[in-house]
């Protein structure tokens, strides 16, 4: 008896010629809302004239990250490698030397490195709110930008001239608030990444010409020091990029700032539960909020690889040398791992003692049990899949704003839109999210 093998599907194609500019228009929904009409998890498009598979769910995740089925060199798109990334750093690696590189960043990363860099962003809310003149606007977005550039570079032994913190601020800000726009907007990320390049480098240079050892160990020197698994110093333009790839992110939790002060406005009782939690409950509760905010507002909206090697998945036929966008917003709005995903419900990740997958509901708990279905920074583990090591501290500035609009300032929301832009990239508050500081800061 002979048994036959079903031969591949065909996948899906978005009938459009290029839909670069469908993407560019609607960047967080686009890939789910293909994939829906196509009935598939994955579907291919010409984006930037190159094809392009498109995968979202779960399931998808957990493909995209298999380290022998997929690369990330040379996956980017060269305007986002111009912009956001940079030359030669830690995103476009693979095998060993990922795993060498990824690791100084786990180390600069640590929980006590971490509860450092939150004390110095403390401080620096303070600083600010000190200089904000009660009845005057303030925009919130503008304001997390400037304290969290002082903070990291501060933390990260940068020198920041009170002269250069808005040049800096901005630099680091179109690092990401430019890296996905198109015209004008995206040639000022690329002269700003060019900028902040040429900084970063005097930066290492300057470390590497002092004699001996370093006073006291900074991120910047730890940087300025790596080395390779082949034992060579990092060039000084890749060590350049990688302290950008310190310093951008962590000014780039601004985005994530504003929305988790956009929630405690515009999601019913969220505030209230808050300050109402009690001592022993509080840390749960700021962690459940901070992790919801984190899955039900846009944030990245995919990141790319290529494909190793043909391979079939599902039935389909992947080729090999494709490039594959994974979908993380739609990921984390998927309803096969996520009850009502359109809702807010910070409760969904406290820990459910009877961990028992039950019919039509989701089993409770926290990130670090769902890998592959909360990806609001990539999917895997931090360790050694491409998941960003900085999820800690997106949640300590999280936390340290929250703690600061809750409990120390006292504000007002004036009329404004408080609608997110959709199509922009980052998404935002169309109007960023105004507050009018009421009086001084209390103590």
């Amino acid at each position: 008896m002979t048994t036959s093998i079903a031969p591949p599907r065909p996948i899906p194609r978005d009938p459009q010629v290029d839909s670069s500019l469908a993407l560019l228009a609607d960047p967080y929904r686009f890939i789910a809302t293909r994939c829906r009409e196509h009935g598939s998890d994955v579907f291919e498009a010409r984006l930037l004239l190159r094809p392009t598979l498109c995968l979202t769910g779960p399931e998808a995740a957990r493909l995209f990250y298999d380290g022998d089925r997929f690369a990330r060199s040379g996956a980017a798109p060269e305007a986002l490698r111009a912009t956001l990334f940079g030359e030669g750093g830690v995103q476009g690696l693979d095998g060993e030397r990922h795993r060498h590189r990824k690791a100084l960043f786990m180390r600069l990363t640590a929980p006590d490195a971490v509860q450092a860099l939150a004390a110095t962003v403390r401080q620096a809310w303070r600083r600010a709110a000190a200089g904000w003149t009660p009845g005057q606007p303030v925009v919130l977005y503008d304001a997390a930008r400037e304290v969290f550039t002082r903070a990291v570079c501060t933390w990260a032994g940068v020198p920041l001239p009170e002269a250069e913190v808005r040049q800096r601020t901005r630099q680091l800000s179109l690092l990401f608030d430019g890296a996905g726009a198109l015209g004008l907007p995206h040639l000022k990320a690329r002269r700003a990444r060019h900028a902040a390049d040429a900084w970063a480098h005097s930066l290492v240079e300057a470390v590497r010409s002092e004699a001996g050892a370093p006073a006291h160990e900074t991120a910047l020197t730890c940087i300025a020091h790596h080395r390779d698994p082949d034992g060579e110093l990092l060039p000084a333009p890749v060590a350049a990029v990688e302290l950008l790839n310190l310093l951008r992110p962590t000014v780039a939790v601004a985005v994530y700032a504003v929305l988790a002060a956009h929630a405690l406005h515009q999601q019913p009782g969220q505030r209230e539960a808050l300050l109402q939690a009690t001592p022993e409950d509080a840390p749960m509760a700021m962690a459940c909020f901070i992790h919801e905010v984190r899955r039900y507002y846009p944030f990245f909206p995919a990141v790319a690889a290529r494909t190793r090697r043909s391979f079939t998945w599902n039935g389909y036929e992947f080729p090999a040398g494709r490039r594959v966008l994974l979908d993380l917003y739609g990921t984390n709005h998927d309803a096969r791992a996520w009850q009502t995903p359109g809702a807010f419900r910070p409760e969904r990740f406290r820990p459910d003692r009877r961990a028992v997958e039950r019919p039509g509901s989701e089993r409770t708990g926290p990130p670090e049990q769902r890998p592959y279905s909360f990806v609001p920074q990539g999917g895997g583990q931090p360790s050694h899949h491409h998941r960003c090591p900085g999820e800690g501290v997106a949640e300590s500035l999280m936390k340290q704003t929250l703690q600061f609009l809750l409990h120390e300032l006292h504000y007002t929301l004036p009329p404004q839109d408080l609608s997110i832009d959709m199509s922009r990239l980052p998404a935002l508050p169309r109007d960023r999210l105004v507050l009018v500081p009421q009086g001084a800061v209390l103590r």
